[in-house]
């Protein structure tokens, strides 16, 4: 059964392009993912259409105001998904991308492409009322430690990173099983033609034919690179 993602942003034409490229077109055409952008201030019922407010207390910036953001929710999780679909598959995994949030992982992200449908919260301004947070979302991810203009783009990166890990999305099978992060380390390097380019060859062993030789120097080159350039996948901290 496919997966639904609903997007929830400020800015519905940012996804415009970026949707209907590449892998994520095709999975879309082929019903491996029905993705839906939803523009919030639809839900706003004053004449400018205002979805955020100066925080109490003081302070800078804007926070996105609660009432837009749980009227649209609730008002997504009363459709049903698709015919024959369940509650539990209408209500969905509400997803708020911030900076407050987890780091996303590959684990985190083989979780939720295991959801049935994800609803995506693109946060922006200095954040969100905190009783979005505490009533409405699910779980926060943050795509890093640095701060974007809004949650537009890590929903985007989230949304590639789970739409690939849907059964029959990439038609190589081995490409999730060899790729980076998979078993905790980086993937190893690979080359391809021509075979020696200004100077530098590509390792012996690669083109040798003896497989489990090749797989051998493929673990230690893989854990040669995730030393150098990740240790904290190795040796992580706590």
């Amino acid at each position: 059964m496919s997966l639904q993602i609903d997007i929830i942003t400020l800015f519905p034409s940012f996804f415009e392009t970026p949707l209907q490229q590449s892998i994520l077109k095709r999975a879309q055409k082929e019903r491996y993912v029905k993705i839906t952008v939803h523009n919030l201030r639809d839900y706003t019922h004053d004449r400018h259409k205002t979805v955020d407010a100066k925080p109490f207390g003081g302070g800078a910036g804007m926070l996105m105001k609660p009432e837009p953001l749980f009227e649209c929710v609730e008002a997504l999780q009363k459709r049903k998904a698709s015919p024959g679909s369940t509650r539990n598959r209408a209500n969905g995994w509400v997803v708020l991308l911030d900076p407050h949030g987890e780091p996303m992982t590959q684990a985190i992200v083989e979780k939720l492409a295991r959801k049935r449908r994800l609803l995506l919260i693109a946060g922006h301004y200095e954040g969100v009322d905190h009783r979005v947070r505490e009533h409405l979302v699910d779980q926060e991810i943050s795509v890093g430690d640095f701060v974007t203009m809004g949650g537009e783009a890590p929903a985007l990166c989230l949304i590639e990173a789970v739409t690939r890990l849907l059964p029959g999305v990439l038609g190589n099978c081995d490409s999730l099983k060899h790729e980076s992060f998979h078993g905790g380390a980086l993937e190893y390097p690979q080359y391809t033609r021509p075979r020696e380019f200004r100077g530098w060859s590509v390792p012996d062993v690669l083109v040798s034919g003896h497989h489990r030789e090749v797989e051998s120097w493929r673990e230690k080159a893989a854990l040669a690179m995730t030393q150098k350039f990740r240790p904290d996948l190795l040796h992580p901290k706590g």
